[in-house]
């Protein structure tokens, strides 16, 4: 799960980057509210967390051009006020949920489960063939066997499990896991498919990811006479 996180603290932005990377979510930190803006127009993300009080243009008005702009993105406003007035102008604005500063790491983790939850299927399980995606435990399994997916590996999977059959593209799989910003190059995608071809395998799973030459990768049930 892709994430946006707008905080003009660095050293907090650092500090929640690491957490949330360690939650297996992959994060685009940026510093001012008009960078905010112009990376959720552009990008592809699954939630985003906003600061109010942010140089160039503040959290609120950030979420009100998305929202006029007709996105329902699940957006968490993260803020040190806490009158009740800023409350009902940040909910009213469109926000999903509102965090006050201090705040507990835990409470942030479960803020963001929460306000995504609605965002996803319904199901916390994804099955294509005879293999499963569990969304809590990020094991992959099938009846032979099972892995639990590292943090990039499941966000990958994922993203092809949801799309069974169609290919997506190299370049749409790295910008929504790794990010604009990453000192990744693009052949990591490859790496990381290689790596969950081999779990794939070793697991008996009927299921394969198949490559289009200069298109991208497509997830496919493996025919009988292979």
């Amino acid at each position: 799960m892709r994430l946006l996180l707008a905080e003009d603290e660095k050293a907090l932005s650092r500090v929640l980057v690491k957490i949330l990377e360690k939650n297996n979510y992959s994060v685009d930190p940026v510093y001012d509210g008009a960078e905010a803006l112009e990376f959720l127009e552009a990008g592809e993300y699954d939630a985003a967390i906003l600061d109010i009080m942010m140089p160039k243009l503040d959290g609120i008005s950030v979420l009100k051009a998305i929202r006029a702009g007709g996105n329902n993105l699940p957006i968490l406003l993260l803020t040190a006020k806490t009158e009740i007035d800023d409350k009902v102008a940040g909910l009213d604005a469109g926000a999903n949920d509102y965090l006050a500063k201090p705040f507990d790491t835990r409470e942030l983790l479960a803020r963001i489960r929460a306000m995504t939850r609605q965002k996803e299927t319904g199901n916390s399980e994804l099955t294509f063939g005879n293999t499963k995606l569990d969304r809590c435990t990020y094991e992959l399994s099938s009846a032979a066997g099972c892995f639990r997916l590292t943090g990039k590996e499941y966000q990958l999977m994922e993203k092809l499990m949801m799309s069974p059959g169609k290919i997506v593209s190299s370049e749409r799989l790295f910008e929504s896991i790794w990010g604009y910003d990453s000192e990744a190059e693009i052949n990591v995608v490859w790496i990381y498919i290689s790596y969950l071809r081999k779990k794939l395998s070793a697991m008996g799973s009927n299921v394969e990811i198949r490559a289009s030459r200069g298109a991208g990768y497509t997830l496919e049930v493996k025919d009988k006479n292979d």
